[in-house]
């Protein structure tokens, strides 16, 4: 799962940064309004954490223009702005939720969860399951067939965004969007490599194998050949 985090306070955005990535998340920083804007109008995201008050674009005005612009991305409004009306003119505006500063690391994650399984209609988001194949985002265990199999970080990802998407292909173009962050060069075969060491963990000692690849498209997590 990719994220934006738009924040100017640069303690706040290595901590928040650092800890959505040990979750497992792939995050992308601007640090003022106008490049977080200029970022969420030009990349897929599957949620975003913006702050209020922002250099040169504040954080109102950009989830106002992402909303302008049909970007229906959730939006979890960071502000150390705490009345009640500063909430509500904040989820008016086009945010989804509202927390205020200062803040447990644990709540944020809990609410983005909370934030993208609405956005995917998925029950548990934190908790994936595709035939015998189980992935479990607290824990970072995959198990196959009561097997733990022992995947490193990147396919863990790569994984995780395959299972969301299971019975759907998906192309190079958007795996790379959604498991590697804004400064990843994609002029590299990296996606193939990563998906063969995938399947020499997950499929090769088991059946039935489920990542395909669709030849000229991309590729599909399925029970079926």
């Amino acid at each position: 799962m990719r994220l934006l985090l738009v924040e100017d306070d640069h303690k706040i955005a290595h901590f928040v940064s650092q800890g959505l990535r040990e979750a497992g998340f792939a995050v992308d920083h601007a640090e003022n309004g106008e490049d977080g804007l200029h970022m969420a109008l030009s990349e897929p995201y599957d949620a975003v954490v913006m702050d209020i008050m922002l250099p040169k674009k504040d954080g109102l005005t950009v989830i106002e223009r992402m909303r302008e612009n049909r970007v229906n991305t959730p939006v979890l409004i960071l502000s150390a702005k705490r009345s009640v009306d500063e909430r509500v003119r904040g989820l008016q505006t086009g945010g989804d939720d509202y927390l205020t500063k200062p803040f447990a690391f644990s709540e944020l994650l809990a609410r983005l969860q909370a934030l993208i399984r609405r956005a995917t209609g998925v029950a548990n988001p934190s908790k994936l399951q595709v035939a015998d194949l189980a992935l479990d985002i607290h824990t970072r265990k995959v198990e196959r067939s009561g097997q733990r199999i022992d995947i490193q970080p990147l396919e863990f990802s790569l994984l995780e965004y395959l299972m969301r998407n299971a019975g759907r292909v998906v192309s190079k173009t958007m795996i790379m969007e959604h498991v590697w962050d804004y400064n990843f060069n994609p002029q590299t075969n990296v996606v193939e490599a990563r998906i063969c060491c995938l399947r020499d963990k997950v499929d090769r000692d088991f059946e039935p194998k489920l990542i395909h690849t669709i030849r000229g498209v991309g590729y599909v997590l399925k029970t079926d050949s």
